[in-house]
């Protein structure tokens, strides 16, 4: 199964997730930025899981990552490089396969990420094959709650067997 679980990360609390989800997806695949995912991967991938942080209670909007940069408490830069999960959904080509989606949170937010991400990816032709993943981090720069690692990993194989 050709698998690309593609995530937009700032702090690497994102990255970690979507790389825990792609294990334990297994063989076939790959955690991949929003620079790296070309829609020619996701046409020919079987499944698309697609994740990002929550910012201000949903997807990120490309005000919010306007000020990103301008955080003097972030213990590290932040990582700015590659486009918003919100524009690489735009440029989605329609495919008929299959898709989840994620999130990384702070515990007690009201709000998400996925019910965007899914709609989008919807809009696309994909349709959906679980609950959505969302990933605790202790904090707004993380790092990821004990047990989330390992928790995205089982989540990732609950999501092959959904396609077996």
């Amino acid at each position: 199964m050709k698998a690309l679980v593609v995530y937009e990360s700032h702090y690497g609390n994102t990255e970690r997730v979507a790389q825990a989800i792609a294990e334990g997806i297994g063989e076939g695949a790959q955690a991949l930025n929003t620079s790296e995912a070309t829609p020619e991967m996701v046409g020919g991938a079987d499944l698309v899981v697609a994740g990002a942080p929550v910012m201000a209670f949903s997807l990120p909007s490309e005000s919010m990552l306007a000020n990103v940069p301008k955080d003097t408490k972030a213990p590290i830069p932040p990582d700015m490089s590659h486009p918003s999960l919100r524009e690489w959904l735009e440029t989605l080509p329609h495919h008929d396969g299959a898709a989840a989606s994620f999130e990384t949170r702070l515990r007690w937010s009201p709000g998400g990420a996925t019910g965007a991400i899914e709609d989008r990816l919807r809009r696309s032709g994909f349709r959906t094959i679980a609950k959505p993943g969302k990933f605790v981090v202790k904090g707004s720069y993380g790092p990821l709650r004990e047990g989330e690692y390992e928790r995205a990993r089982e989540w990732g194989a609950t999501l092959a067997a959904a396609l077996r």
